[in-house]
């Protein structure tokens, strides 16, 4: 929660908080985890009561709607029946990819060939070259005083 903080902006906040709240800091303080460990117990009983009438084990990352019906509504014939339609879209781009792949590698070594040759035969390997744009002319002379 805090390690984004380091003990500096820490004893700064801790500072500003004796400054804002007093002598009532502790009774804050108090509430605040009071409040907290009521929240965990809730969430902890809504689990629970969930899990009961359920009838399975279930933890607070299954209550994600995806999860959730993914888990306990789909079999997994029925997740299948429902992945078919595009799992061969999912294929072709698939396949599509590795191509692509293949073509990256065969130019990148054909460019390491290349390098290499220039390399070989005395010739710094020079990038190609970009064509300057010409520069515009002067309207006024640098020298005149």
């Amino acid at each position: 929660m805090f390690e984004n903080l380091n003990w500096w902006e820490i004893g700064a906040l801790l500072l500003l908080a004796l400054l804002i709240f007093g002598e009532r800091l502790p009774k804050v303080l108090g509430d605040g985890l009071r409040m907290l460990r009521g929240l965990r117990a809730m969430a902890q009983n809504a689990t629970s009561d969930l899990s009961r009438e359920l009838g399975t084990d279930i933890q607070l990352e299954d209550l994600h709607p995806k999860a959730f019906i993914r888990k306990h509504l789909l079999s997994e014939e029925d997740e299948q029946a429902l992945r078919q339609p595009l799992q061969s879209l999912f294929d072709d781009v698939k396949q599509d990819l590795n191509g692509v792949k293949t073509d990256l590698n065969g130019v990148k070594s054909h460019l390491n060939e290349t390098a290499s040759d220039l390399k070989s035969a005395g010739k710094p390997a020079a990038p190609a070259e970009v064509p300057q744009a010409p520069r515009p002319a002067q309207r006024f002379d640098l020298d005149a005083t």
